[in-house]
Order: C-alpha cells, then sequence, then structure tokens
C-alpha cells in the first residue's frame, strides 16, 4: 500500500512542485492550504508523513506540529523560508523530526522523505510485534487498541471521551494542558466557550479511577494552567 503524505503549504506554486514531485514517485498526496485545515485533515485520515510550513493562515505551523505530536508518532518534517536557529530549534522540541529550509532541492527533499518513512516503517513493525498496553506504578494499566483499563486488577469502564483524555495526557508524561487544548485535542472543536465540559469529565474521570485530589496517583492539576499526568510507567 502506497504511504499517504499530508502537505501543509499555502503558497500554491511550492505546493504544487512538491505534490507533483510526491505523486510521481507514488506517493498519495493530501495537500491542505491552511494550518487548521491541515488539522482538520490529518484527523480524518491515517497519513505516514506531515510536511509543515510555519507561516501558514488560521493555525501557524509551529501550533500545527504541536497538536499533531500530541495525538500521532507519525513523522513530521518542517519546510519553512525561516532558516534562524531559534525557530528550527522549536520546531524540533515541538515533535518535528526534521528541517528544511526554503529553497531546496527536489531531491535532497526525496531523499529526507524516503529516510524518515524508513524509520516509520520499521517503527510500526516493531509496535506490531507487542501486545500495545503500559503498566503503570499504582496499579494502572492502559490497552491501546482496546480502549480498555485496567485499575488494580479490574477494569474501569470510561466513556469514550473519558479515555480520550486519558490518552491525550498519559501519552504526554508530564506535559500540562490547559482546559482549552485538551477541548481541543478531545472534542475536537476549536470553540472553547464549554470548558466546564473538561471539568465534569476530569472529575469523572478521576473518580473512576480512584486517583485523589490531593495526592494523586495518575492527573494532576496544576493550579492556574491545567492538567498533567503524573503516572510512573513500569
Amino acid at each position: 500500500m502506497n504511504s499517504r503524505i499530508l502537505l501543509v503549504e499555502d503558497d500554491p506554486e511550492i505546493a504544487r512542485v512538491v505534490r507533483d514531485l510526491l505523486l510521481r514517485e507514488g506517493f498519495e498526496v493530501t495537500w491542505a492550504t491552511t494550518g487548521l485545515e491541515g488539522w482538520e485533515d490529518f484527523q480524518t485520515a491515517n497519513y505516514d508523513l506531515v510536511l509543515v510550513d510555519l507561516m501558514l493562515p488560521e493555525m501557524d505551523g509551529f501550533t500545527l506540529c504541536k497538536n499533531i505530536r500530541w495525538k500521532s508518532d507519525v513523522p513530521i518534517m518542517i519546510i519553512s523560508a525561516r532558516k534562524e536557529d531559534e525557530d528550527k530549534v522549536e520546531g524540533l522540541q515541538l515533535g518535528a523530526d526534521d528541517y528544511l529550509s526554503k529553497p531546496f532541492s527536489l531531491i535532497e527533499l526525496k531523499a529526507r522523505v524516503e529516510s524518515l518513512l524508513r524509520r516509520w516503517r520499521r517503527y510500526n513493525g516493531q509496535l506490531t510485534e507487542d501486545v500495545k498496553k503500559t503498566e503503570y506504578a499504582n496499579g494502572l494499566i492502559i490497552y491501546w487498541d482496546q480502549h480498555k483499563v485496567i485499575r488494580n486488577g479490574r477494569e474501569i469502564l470510561l466513556t469514550g471521551k473519558e479515555f480520550d483524555l486519558l490518552k491525550v495526557l498519559s501519552e504526554n508524561l508530564q506535559v500540562t494542558f490547559s482546559k482549552s487544548e485538551l477541548y481541543q485535542h478531545v472534542w475536537q472543536q476549536l470553540d472553547v466557550s464549554d470548558l466546564h465540559t473538561v471539568t465534569v469529565h476530569i472529575k469523572s474521570l478521576r473518580e473512576k479511577l480512584e486517583d485523589p485530589i490531593k495526592n494523586p496517583y495518575f492527573i494532576q492539576t496544576v493550579w492556574g494552567k491545567g492538567y498533567r499526568f503524573i503516572g510512573e510507567p513500569l
């Protein structure tokens, strides 16, 4: 099956050149012209690689990289005219795997795309050999594919949104999420007028996990900022 690539680029001339190259190499390509469109496309299909410009309308490339990385380990390559070291460092720290400065040669782009895809295939091959679960101290086990959660030998019945909340938090250990960020990721909406929904679901999740608020094992409140996952993987 051909690899699927998401290209997020608002410059039509550059996008067409890159898209045509990738199509000639046999890849399936989805082209988004804004950061928000790219984020919506990413949530509706499975991709093997994402190519992201930094200076995008509606949602900049830094934010898009951050959102994608919270949700997936898919390879991300930034393609940008911004050549400052600070931009490169920030992009890589947000989870990008590579950074290619404009202007670039198509030969170099092709080589980097193939390199990232090779690593992604190896990574996926390793994952399929193991049962996709994570065990934590204090009796918590999360079975990712089955959407099943065990605490102290007993299955915890979570709603879809509760599991999604736990997944976002636990896959980003010690990262503090604001309520608006959790709302965007779990409810997949940019309108964050109903942040009380997040509070209610966090409360329910804690109760089901029997996770005390004052001395939590798993979900910690960072006052004035949001929530973070502090479970200790075994």
